[in-house]
Formats: C-alpha cells, sequence, structure tokens
C-alpha cells in the first residue's frame, strides 16, 4: 500500500524519547518542527504548546508499539483505532511534480494538510501511516529495539520477518554482548571450581605457591 510510507513518521515521533536512558529530544517547537521533515508548510504552524501535545501522542504510539511487540495484537489495533478516530485524516489524490513517460501525472494518494495545528496534522498522518502499515504487512511488523537498554521503534520489512533491533549498530552491539555471554559459560563450565584462570589464581594462597 503506498500510504504505508507515512508510518516513519510515527516512528520518528516515538523514537524522540528514550525512556530507559531518561532522554528525551522533544524539548522545543524548533524540535516538533524537525519532526516534519519536508512537510514544511505544517512545520510553520508548529508553536510552543505543541511540545507537549507531542508528547502526549508520543506515548499513544509507543503504547501500540508494545503492545504489538509483545504480541498483543488486538489491544495493539484498538489503541491505533483510539487515534484514527481522534485525528481524522484527509486524503486527497494528487500528482505533483512525478510525470510518466508520456508526460502524464503519476496520480497517488496523499494525505492532506490538517487545518486545526500542528500535532492534530502530524498525529492524523502518522496513525493513519502505522494504520496502513499494520493492515498491508500485519502487527507483528511493529516492534521495539531488543537491545538493552535501547527500546526504539522499528517496522519490520524484512522478508522473513526476523527484525530485532531498530538499527546495524544496536544489532552489533547486542551480538558482541550475547557472543560474550556464551564465552563465559563456556569458561565456566570448563572449569569445574566455578572460578576463571585469574580467579582461580588470585584465590591461591601464598603458602600454596
Amino acid at each position: 500500500m503506498e500510504l504505508a510510507y507515512y508510518s516513519d513518521y510515527a516512528v520518528r515521533l516515538v523514537n524522540t524519547e528514550e525512556p530507559t536512558r531518561n532522554k528525551d529530544a522533544l524539548t522545543s517547537v524548533e524540535a516538533v518542527r524537525e519532526l516534519f521533515g519536508t512537510a514544511s508548510q505544517m512545520a510553520r504552524r508548529a508553536t510552543d504548546a505543541d511540545v507537549t501535545r507531542f508528547r502526549s501522542v508520543r506515548s499513544r504510539l509507543r503504547a501500540v508499539f508494545t503492545a504489538a511487540d509483545e504480541g498483543d495484537h488486538t489491544h495493539a489495533v484498538d489503541l491505533l483505532n483510539s487515534l484514527l478516530l481522534e485525528f481524522p485524516v484527509s486524503p486527497q489524490i494528487s500528482g505533483h511534480d512525478h510525470l510518466d513517460d508520456e508526460g502524464r501525472p503519476r496520480w497517488h494518494m496523499h494525505l492532506a494538510d490538517h487545518p486545526s495545528n500542528a500535532t492534530a496534522g502530524f498525529a492524523a498522518i502518522a496513525a493513519m501511516g502505522l494504520a496502513f502499515h499494520l493492515t498491508e504487512f500485519g502487527a507483528d511488523r511493529l516492534g521495539l529495539c531488543q537491545a538493552s537498554p535501547c527500546r526504539n521503534a522499528y517496522l519490520d520489512t524484512s522478508t522473513n520477518r526476523s527484525r530485532r533491533y531498530c538499527s546495524d549498530r544496536c544489532a552489533t552491539r547486542a551480538n558482541v554482548a550475547a557472543y560474550r555471554a556464551r564465552k563465559r559459560l563456556e569458561a565456566e563450565r570448563s572449569d569445574p571450581t566455578g572460578l576463571s584462570a585469574e580467579n582461580s589464581q588470585e584465590s591461591t594462597t601464598p603458602a600454596d605457591r
């Protein structure tokens, strides 16, 4: 579905916060405007009041990802439907400047700017994009990064539904941690005393030496 790419709006907003690290990048109207990307008209409508409103929408979107990640797909859909009801969209057919080989517009569906305020406009597009992605690919394609302590949201577009991390960096970090954990376990199993060679030497008394 063509409109599924709007789901990136939801991911961008959710990932402005790292709850487990007590980090929040959404602290100013400038940060709000940056979330709109190329949608400059909507961004210009943002005010200081939108910072608090954006944080509220962010919490609700994260709840959708959390429910999906935990396998409670019905709850994820219910939460998303609540957002869709509160922030309706205005779909339009658009051709913009994209022409086909014969010079005709490449018509496609576009979500029009919301007339009320910046938060309503962004929330409407984010929720609808996420809804299209969910219905096209499945609720299990919405996930939260498994590399502790990161819990960034991501959309799994892999062919075998195997994605578990938000980025290559987190995947590498998790793989290194898992490798080191395996090595520690192997070392413990190979030593019947349960001590590493270094600890065994430290525990030896001078008389024993």
